[in-house]
């Protein structure tokens, strides 16, 4: 499978497609909608990376990425890392998220970063378990509503 995994700039070609993508109905309030990801990446040229997630000439899922944000405000601790995943929902459970977290990681090694950082919302419901499996780690901080992880690049 993994042979045929890809990621995709999004074009006016697979706009309406990219935008067409939903999460289980049950996620739906646990991450924003891909337009609404599309939007922030056209108010924050050059920090947001949206991409699609292909399996084959299939769109199975969307990830939007970050590089460089100044958490601080003070230029001191520059982070980058997954902003949004939305795997389709007939999609999950088939290592498209694992994937994508690999490509980001892949992404900001390649720029020279050595940590990627994810939120989440917490509770039962939520993607906790998904990221703490890989290794994240929570890092105590809250960004609003959302527990912070990282996770260390080698």
């Amino acid at each position: 499978m993994a042979a045929s995994l890809r990621l995709e700039k999004i074009t006016p070609d697979n706009f309406e497609a990219a935008t067409a993508l939903k999460v289980r109905p049950d996620q739906s309030h646990l991450v924003a909608p891909v337009v609404k990801s599309l939007a922030e990446a056209y108010v924050h040229p050059g920090v947001a990376w949206p991409r699609l997630i292909l399996d084959g000439d299939r769109i199975v899922g969307f990830l939007m990425a970050f590089f460089d944000i100044d958490f601080t405000g003070e230029g001191t601790d520059l982070r980058s890392g997954l902003w949004r995943l939305n795997i389709a929902a007939d999609e999950q459970g088939r290592g498209y998220g694992r994937f994508a977290v690999q490509a980001v990681a892949g992404e900001i090694r390649r720029r020279g970063g050595r940590r990627l950082t994810v939120s989440w919302h917490p509770g039962d419901d939520g993607p906790e378990g998904f990221y703490l499996g890989p290794g994240f780690r929570l890092t105590g901080e809250m960004s609003g509503d959302e527990r912070v992880g990282e996770l260390e690049l080698s």
